[in-house]
């Protein structure tokens, strides 16, 4: 049990709260409303098994660099607490999970299910050789929400779980540039490949807002085509907020409060998201 929990801390598990409420979202966007019980108990073993795939192999094969990094040298696998061997099978298993739940949910999602694996696997290798890295993260994110869709309607028809894809694809994106921030003197001795590294902290943070915006645009589209009415109004001005707030936090002059920015506020803003849309449609249907 001491060896699970040091895994959970090392994959830092709470922070699945980004990603599920929007998969929840797409979930309930494709029942337009709720779905059945069987439906979610899946999608949400769907959700935290293929987060958790991602975080072991993304700790795994970035071992060596995290060691050198002041930032990340006291993680569990360089202190000497929890061995590669272990993160491996901990990957293993999430794959297991993952692969049982969509055979549980339809035949579709498991003929999507190569496919995301490969995007789980792989986004930990891109910052090897390209700086769209924290796209490529956004992307495979963002196939949560398109994911959960797909897993309640048996296909991705219709511009909805594509404007959710897109809508978590520039969220991510842009949180994640925000936190790459902090590594730029890192990635440029290393090698690595990233936006800050490359074109400096002020554009990557231009940029990021940029994102985020895009992603206040895709989500006014989704209330529209849903339609969905005031509650997830409210909700997407709550966002608009808490997105302000997080790009007032920081600056290229002061990254301290970068922790906050990326952990906190984006996790409510998930959770505000999912459930104004989540009211909206209850309140359509009554």
């Amino acid at each position: 049990m001491k060896q699970v929990r040091t895994f959970l801390e090392m994959i830092k598990f709470e922070h699945t709260i980004f990603a599920l409420p929007f998969a929840y979202l797409g979930m309930v966007l494709a029942a337009g409303g709720w779905p059945t019980w069987w439906q979610f108990i899946w999608i949400t073993l769907a959700m935290a098994s293929a987060r958790t795939l991602a975080m072991a192999v993304n700790r795994a094969v970035d071992a060596s660099l995290d060691a050198a990094n002041p930032r990340t040298a006291n993680r569990p696998i360089p202190r000497g607490e929890f061995s590669l061997q272990r993160t491996w099978l901990f990957a293993a298993l999430s794959l297991a999970i993952l692969t049982l739940a969509a055979w549980m949910l339809n035949a579709f999602v498991v003929r999507l299910l190569p496919f995301a694996v490969i995007a789980l696997i792989g986004y930990s290798y891109t910052k090897r050789f390209t700086w769209l890295s924290h796209f490529v993260l956004g992307i495979t994110d963002g196939a949560a929400a398109a994911g959960a869709w797909a897993a309640v309607a048996g296909n991705l028809s219709g511009p909805l779980p594509w404007l959710l894809w897109f809508a978590v694809t520039v969220w991510i994106a842009g949180f994640d540039l925000i936190y790459a921030c902090q590594d730029v003197e890192f990635d440029r001795r290393e090698g690595l490949y990233s936006i800050p590294a490359r074109f400096g902290v002020a554009a990557a943070l231009r940029l990021a807002q940029l994102c985020h915006l895009f992603t206040v645009l895709t989500l006014f589209l989704v209330g529209l085509l849903a339609p969905l009415g005031w509650p997830f109004w409210l909700g997407l001005a709550l966002v608009c907020v808490l997105l302000a707030y997080e790009h007032s936090l920081v600056s290229p002059d002061d990254l301290s409060k970068v922790n906050l920015a990326f952990f906190t506020v984006n996790g409510y803003i998930s959770v505000i998201a999912f459930v104004a849309t989540l009211v909206a449609l209850l309140v359509r249907s009554s």
